[in-house]
């Protein structure tokens, strides 16, 4: 068992991934790439970074995996080929949405699979997180194709199984370093969207280092910063946590392009902001904090 001070630790590790994650948006939104390209290329560099991370600290960044480590790769592989799939064929939004939809089967899953009953705390976190998403796209859900929600469903499905198996590693096998996972899965995505991503794939000195900033910062020491953070809290309470991308994300985007948010975001936004800092106080201030205001 964590103390409550680790748990604050972890969350404030993947909060700081979270920012680093956040400020995707923007720069794939200025980037005149394709979606494939800049998936190989970041993954690719982001592969190397956690790898040359590990190496430096000693580690062995390509142990042998087993059946889990295997599924945490693939998982985590289909986070982002299918959220990249799910992008192309229905609305943005949707496949955000969607892909956020991960909580929802980790409530159930993780007391299955990890031994742990369904906490009535997390089940609150996720159900007002996943209400306050919703509120970033009112009036916008009906657009997109049945193949391309079907695969944001997929995109959320897998991100709920790799943040569990990420955790079940470090729970089952405390001597080994689950980062290898993520360093595979990088390298899964780049092998996959190679063959399309390199024809006529040929960046500019400023594209290649908007490449390099997603490969190393916004990929790799994000991902560094989530798997030291998942030592100290569930899977659950990693990925609710984690939702505090999706109140960045329109933020850098409207500093850096100014593409404004709508009234219901900013709600949607204040909401998770707050959901996060009830999540993040001990049970018992929690409790009292409502008869207090």
């Amino acid at each position: 068992m964590t103390g409550h001070g680790d748990s604050m630790r972890g969350a404030a590790l993947v909060a700081l991934a979270a920012l680093l994650w956040s400020s995707s948006g923007l720069f794939i939104k200025v980037l005149p790439l394709c979606a494939l390209q800049i998936a190989f290329a970041r993954s690719l560099v982001a592969a190397l970074t956690i790898a040359l991370v590990v190496r430096l600290r000693g580690g062995r960044p390509f142990p042998r995996p087993d059946a889990l480590a295997l599924a945490c790769a693939v998982s985590y592989a289909g986070v982002l080929v299918f959220f990249v799939a799910a992008t192309k064929l229905t609305t943005a939004a949707n496949a955000i949405f969607l892909q956020f939809s991960a909580p929802i089967y980790l409530v159930f899953l993780e007391p299955r699979l990890a031994g742990r009953r369904v906490a009535a705390r997390d089940l609150t976190a996720v159900i007002v997180c996943l209400g306050a998403m919703a509120l970033f796209f009112v009036g916008r859900l009906g657009a997109g194709t049945l193949s391309g929600n079907i695969l944001g469903v997929a995109s959320g499905l897998c991100l709920a199984l790799f943040s569990l198996s990420l955790k079940l590693q470090r729970d089952r096998r405390p001597e080994v370093d689950p980062i290898s996972s993520i360093i595979l899965g990088n390298f899964l995505v780049a092998l996959l969207c190679a063959p399309l991503a390199l024809r006529g794939f040929h960046p500019t000195p400023s594209q290649t280092g908007i490449l390099l900033y997603l490969g190393v910062f916004q990929i790799g020491v994000a991902y560094l910063l989530f798997n030291a953070g998942m030592k100290h809290l569930s899977a659950t309470g990693a990925v609710v946590t984690g939702t505090l991308e999706a109140v960045l994300n329109p933020i850098w985007v409207f500093l850096g392009i100014g593409e404004r948010p709508s009234a219901w975001a900013l709600l949607g936004g204040l909401l998770i902001l707050g959901t996060i800092i009830w999540y993040s106080l001990p049970p018992r201030l929690s409790r009292r904090l409502p008869a207090r205001l």
